[in-house]
């Protein structure tokens, strides 16, 4: 499986295949490591979330915390590093929300979604090429901004609608 381009995140690889209808075609897919999305919510029921710099984007956008697992690291101990990395807390308690493919047209990134309940402040250096705020956000207010498009990012809708319709 010959490899097209390489960088500090995903692979993009090419390849002749034969599909199971039979037909033959040449795809491109990005090889991408697992990774988490964890919604944090304070002992006041507010959500955490991050201000975060894209610049795919071209801006800043509101999201839940996420991030790449390590070779050998499992989703749950991802979520407690990148709940330190991001927002500064790590959680006393953990719940898998869900699990499944974010682009599974050409790439095989796949995300674990989970709650972080029971915070308590436990900073870790955030990583250097991220520009971060921290935004608390009540209940009711998440529902404007879901709806309202302040929130444009899939995987924090997705996360948040987990969490509000448990």
């Amino acid at each position: 499986m010959p490899v097209v381009y390489t960088c500090r995140i995903f692979k993009v690889l090419e390849e002749e295949v034969t599909l199971p209808n039979g037909h033959r075609s040449r795809l491109n897919w990005i090889d991408h490591n697992p990774c988490i999305a964890v919604v944090p919510r304070d002992g006041n029921g507010d959500f955490i979330l991050i201000r975060q710099y894209r610049h795919a984007t071209g801006g800043y956008l509101l999201e839940i915390p996420a991030g790449n697992m390590d070779r050998g690291e499992t989703p749950e101990l991802c979520v407690q590093r990148e709940l330190r990395e991001e927002t500064g807390y790590r959680a006393g308690w953990v719940t898998k929300l869900f699990e499944g493919y974010l682009l599974p047209g050409y790439g095989n990134e796949y995300m674990h979604f989970y709650l972080a309940e029971d915070l308590e402040a436990a900073p870790l250096p955030p990583d250097a090429d991220e520009d971060i705020a921290i935004v608390r956000v009540s209940p009711a207010e998440i529902q404007k901004l879901l709806f309202g498009g302040s929130i444009r990012d899939v995987k924090t809708a997705l996360g948040l609608t987990l969490v509000l319709q448990r």
